[in-house]
This record gives structure tokens, sequence and C-alpha cells, in this order.
């Protein structure tokens, strides 16, 4: 496993650590990949992190197989990863938040989550966890990405925030999320300062075989360094790694969909700094916890250049607003019963069939 450390850019006193985490949990085993999530958290932490990043659906790993095998074959991918998906009410994550706490540093975590209202309800979620164990922060990806919609619901913008932490104001959007422009600004608009950005190992568009490859880790880069520069961040990029038990897992011995997903360049994870430059960076395809140091203090001057959610905004000419509602499958509702000829107010509905007055509250 390799290690790598940014070098000190930072007066004394006022940097503060990070790392991203470069690893990959074993598929469709979630007791394993806690496991192994908690070893990562406590490595951190000896590091002298006092936040760290995880990949995209680093639990129970990313739903790859989609991008090879035609729907009518993939059921069985599904349930086994539904099955080993992560619920944020269950022991397992708890087992996550206490390690947090228990070693006094904050966790981006990138998981697969499930509903607990139906069991086949699924989102690619990240979390960000308090060096107190509590939940600062809870975001559902807003659009699975194209096969990856084989898996995951959409999510909504509940949790699209930016969260006043001991370190900085810390946001953090997932893989494709950090190309929606809209996105970014909300988290601008919340003085965003440290932003986490989650992605897979690999991300096949085209087959990979037969011509041009998708450069995931050419993709990252530009993404990153425009967020850092447009929003005066500083961005934390963690990216999964493809091993070879994964592959194994995926290709159930198909020769045609291993090669393919051999020949997929994968991504890496790196620090960049708020003008785009990159402060540090692991190489693709090995694990590894890179850990760098960053002052949130540089961005004040910064802001004099280019301030898009300041004096750079133009409020009375553009008007951004955000649906902060989480859907839920059932909600409460308040019912009176009444006679069919009751008379109907402004704020009620009565359904010509039945002797029930739905009121709206």
């Amino acid at each position: 496993m390799t290690s790598g450390r940014a070098p000190s850019r930072s007066e004394a006193g006022s940097a503060v650590v990070v790392a991203a985490a470069q690893a990959v949990a074993p598929l469709f085993d979630i007791r394993g990949g806690v496991a192994k999530c908690c070893h990562l958290i406590t490595k951190a932490a000896a590091e002298g992190a006092k936040l760290v990043v995880f990949p995209e659906s680093f639990l129970p790993g990313f739903p790859i197989w989609n991008a090879f095998y035609r729907p009518i074959d993939a059921h069985g991918f599904f349930r086994r990863f539904a099955e080993n998906s992560l619920n944020t009410a269950s022991d397992l994550f708890g087992e996550i938040c206490a390690v947090a706490a228990r070693n006094r540093i904050m966790v981006c975590l990138g998981f697969s989550e499930v509903s607990d209202g139906s069991r086949g309800c699924l989102w690619n979620s990240q979390v960000l966890i308090g060096d107190d164990g509590a939940v600062l922060n809870h975001h559902r990806k807003l659009v699975p990405t194209f096969y990856e919609q084989l898996s995951w619901n959409r999510g909504d913008a509940a949790g699209l925030r930016v969260v006043e932490t001991p370190i900085g104001r810390v946001g953090g959007l997932i893989c494709g999320e950090n190309n929606n422009p809209v996105a970014r600004y909300v988290l601008m608009s919340g003085a965003e300062e440290i932003h986490c950005a989650g992605y897979p190992a690999i991300w096949p568009f085209r087959n990979p075989m037969g011509g041009a490859s998708y450069e995931l880790r050419k993709a990252i880069h530009f993404r990153a360094a425009a967020h850092s520069f447009e929003a005066k961040v500083f961005t934390i990029v963690s990216a999964g790694v493809l091993d070879e038990a994964t592959i194994a897992a995926v290709s159930e011995g198909d020769d045609a969909i291993a090669a393919m997903m051999r020949h997929c360049p994968q991504a890496n994870s790196m620090i960049i700094a708020p003008m785009g430059d990159v402060i540090a960076e692991l190489p693709a395809g090995e694990e590894g916890l890179l850990v760098g140091e960053i002052d949130v203090s540089q961005l004040i001057e910064l802001k004099q250049h280019h301030d898009m959610a300041g004096y750079y905004h133009r409020s009375e000419i553009f008007r951004v607003s955000v649906m902060r509602d989480r859907p839920r499958s059932l909600d409460n509702a308040v019912f009176e019963r009444s006679s069919p000829s009751s008379e109907e107010s402004e704020n009620t509905r009565v359904h010509q069939d039945q002797t029930l007055r739905v009121v709206t509250q």
C-alpha cells in the first residue's frame, strides 16, 4: 500500500492535515468493507489527519457490472449489491461513526445506501461524519450517471449543503455531480472552503478494447481544478482502486469482460489547491493514503480576484433556488371525518368516493 504526503505550504499553526483514501473494499462484503473502512480511518488519524475522504460507493463497492452486462443478465449482481448496501441507522454504520469519534477525525464516506422503506431502493450517498461521531451531512447523488441508474435511485438536495467544522466549511459532491454548475454554485454560495469529491476506480463509457478509452484521471483533474479555481476552495479527491478480486467477482470467468475491465484507465486521488494546481497525488491503481496540508486562510485573499458567490455575483440578475425537501414514499396525513355534503374550504379537497376529508397542513 502506497502512502503519499504533500509538502507543507502553510505557515506554522494555520495548516490542517487532510487525507484521501485510495482504496478498494471487498465487493459484496459489507462487514469486511466496514472493517477496512475503520482501519483506514484509524490510519489516517495516526498520520495526523483531521479529515479523511473515501471513494464513491466505497461500501460495498461500485456497481461496475452495469457497464458490461445486459440488464436482464445482471439481476444477481443487483441482489447482492442491495443485500450489502448500508443504512445509516444500522449497527455497522454506527461502528464507523464510533471509530471516527474514538480517533477524533472527520470522515467523508461514499457508500451505497439502502432505504428503510424498501430493501430494493438504493441511493449513491455521501455522508460527512464529525469527529464526535455525529452525522453532519447526508447527501444523495442527484442523478445517477448513465448505467448507474440500473442500481441507484435519484437523490435530492436535502444534503446539498456546506457544513461549518473546526477545520473549515466542508462540502462535497459525488463523481459526475462535480460537472454540475448549479450544484457546485449551491456549495459556493454556502461559503465552501474544503470540497470532498468521491470517484470510482474505472468508469467505461465505450468499449476500451475498440477505441479511445475514457481517461477518468484527466476528467477528474480538470473538474477538480475548475471547481477549486472558481469556488476558491481546496478539493480533496478520493478515487477507488480496481483489484483482481473485483475483476474476478464481476467477470465471473468471462475473459472478455475481464479484459475490458483491465483496459479501462484507472482514476487516482489528488489534493487540488484553489488556483487549480495539484498539491499532491497518488499513482493510479495503487492502494494508499494521500496525506497533505491545506490552509483555508489563504482563500480570503483570492476572493478579491473572483468571488462568485460574493461581489462577482449579480443577485439582482441571476436567481438560484433549491428545493431542500427529502421526499418520502409515504407521508403522514391528518384525516377528519366528514359527510360528503360538507362545504369544501380553500385548504381541503374532498374525494367524491369517500367520506374522508384530507386536511393539508
